[in-house]
């Protein structure tokens, strides 16, 4: 089954503060959304790589990823996170040859430059038990519920964990559920932050699977994140490549 990377950097990153977005910040020399499509163009089960970019930075990302392999589109993403999936859902569902032919996605945040290959090919590999899948790490914290600047529960943490992308689907799953979520009217005023909650509320009878995340895949939030992923990439380089 044919597997597609859809790279999401159609965001604002409001948190993040004034200046250039995001995603087009650099680290290493190259951008976060740059990379995030060449961990995915490297990963030898990965055969498109689509990138949903804010229109007003669209036209740079595509100069700028002009040298890596396999780049289906860079197509504008949408006002929020789910119109962004909303148009990579409908941009690929208009390429099926032929007609309802299904493959796997994974959709996979731009704010997350240090995925690594192991997490990709366990989510490509998930995907052929399961239908949708996440990732995600144990917290490590313990977890309270808060009301009112008061600790109102403490919650068990063996059931809890942190979300992570990639997240991958079917692609008849993932276009199904934003199907059922357009034609709901509450789908709005109260969307899902990422797509298994999606799934999760038009779908329930489809169960999400999970794999394992790393601490190292974190997504950048604020400016001081960056200096723990340049951190981390620095770390990498002193320690050279893997034995073999």
């Amino acid at each position: 089954m044919q597997t597609v990377a859809v790279v999401l950097a159609g965001g604002s990153g409001r948190r993040f503060g004034a200046g250039s977005l995001k995603q087009l910040r650099t680290l290493a020399g190259h951008t976060m959304i740059e990379h995030c499509v060449g961990a995915f163009s490297k990963a030898p089960a990965v055969d498109e790589v689509l990138v949903v970019a804010a229109a007003e930075i669209a036209a740079q990302v595509r100069q700028d990823l002009a040298g890596h392999r396999n780049i289906a589109a860079v197509i504008h993403g949408g006002a929020t996170r789910a119109d962004s999936t909303r148009q990579a859902i409908s941009w690929l569902v208009s390429r099926r040859r032929p007609a309802g032919h299904d493959f796997k996605i994974l959709f996979h945040d731009a704010a997350r430059p240090l995925v690594d290959q192991r997490i990709i090919a366990d989510c490509v590999t998930a995907l052929d038990r399961w239908r949708a899948i996440g990732v995600v790490v144990p917290s490590s914290d313990t977890i309270v519920e808060v009301e009112d600047d008061r600790i109102k529960r403490v919650l068990s943490r063996d059931s809890l964990a942190r979300c992570q992308t990639p997240q991958g689907f079917w692609l008849s799953v993932i276009s199904r559920a934003y199907e059922l979520a357009d034609a709901d009217p509450g789908f709005a005023a109260a969307s899902a932050t990422d797509d298994c909650g999606v799934v999760l509320r038009y779908l329930p009878d489809v169960p999400i699977g999970t794999v394992e995340g790393s601490e190292r895949n974190l997504k950048i939030t604020y400016p001081r994140d960056l200096v723990v992923a340049q951190s981390l990439l620095d770390c990498a380089a002193d320690e050279g490549p893997s034995p073999t």
